[in-house]
């Protein structure tokens, strides 16, 4: 561990790193357990990551937790998973504000539990003048439909004369979008063998590195996370420039 950590860049930190956190399912159904239980043990995961990116001071990082589509996943699973959020995720968000990062939730949060969406509203209030970093947790999210959103706003403004199409540009776009207060990404990580990025950050990750692994979320571990930091160090990131 040492020795990979010595491989590190230190002036070649990443800003903004996004992980879609996939194979939970498959490492139970592995083990003969319900796809459940691959969620709750990715949990551990998901804490070594963050202890990672605070050593390292990368200041932003986003979680795909749930997509919007995952709603359309058998009743059985999605009632599974929401008892999982319901009986982990207080204790969860608060190990995260003891490592003194805020909390920041992107995605549709009217379709979940009145309780799930309590808890949420808390710890982003309680953690809003956490200074280690910033965790962004989407949740109920789709690129898609995020982009959707914006345009609808911006075409309702339009509308109402409130501005004119020539005032429209890139970054009036991007401050209609949920993260309109953080940077692009710069490195996308995937678990689990699967090679595209699933409606995710489509706007944000335009010159973002990908990065694919075969391990699957569960076994993602400090060693793999810091192996993604040095494969996306070795890179030359142009955007669009020789």
């Amino acid at each position: 561990m040492e020795n990979l950590l010595k491989k590190i860049d230190y002036n070649n930190i990443p800003n903004h790193v996004a992980i879609i956190m996939d194979g939970n399912g498959r490492w139970a159904k592995k083990r003969g357990k319900i796809r459940s239980f691959g969620h709750e043990k990715g949990i551990y995961s998901i804490i070594d990551t963050l202890n990672v990116c605070k050593e390292l001071s990368i200041p932003y990082i986003t979680l795909y937790v749930f997509s919007y589509e995952n709603w359309n996943r058998p009743k059985e699973e999605v009632n599974s998973l929401m008892e999982l959020f319901y009986k982990n995720l207080k204790n969860f968000l608060e190990k995260i504000h003891k490592k003194n990062l805020r909390i920041i939730i992107i995605g549709e949060l009217s379709k979940f539990s009145k309780c799930i969406q309590k808890n949420l509203v808390f710890f982003i209030k309680k953690t809003r003048k956490n200074k280690s970093g910033t965790l962004i947790l989407a949740l109920s999210y789709s690129a898609r439909e995020e982009i959707l959103r914006a345009t609808k706003n911006i075409a309702k403004r339009v509308y109402n004369r409130e501005l004119k199409i020539k005032d429209i540009d890139y970054y009036f776009f991007q401050n209609h979008l949920y993260t309109k207060n953080f940077p692009d990404v710069d490195l996308i990580i995937r678990t689990s063998g699967e090679k595209r990025i699933s409606n995710f950050l489509l706007w944000q990750s335009a010159y973002a590195e990908l990065y694919f692994t075969d391990i699957l979320w569960p076994d993602f571990r400090r060693k793999d996370f810091i192996e993604a930091i040095i494969n996306y160090q070795k890179r030359k990131r142009r955007f669009g420039k020789i």
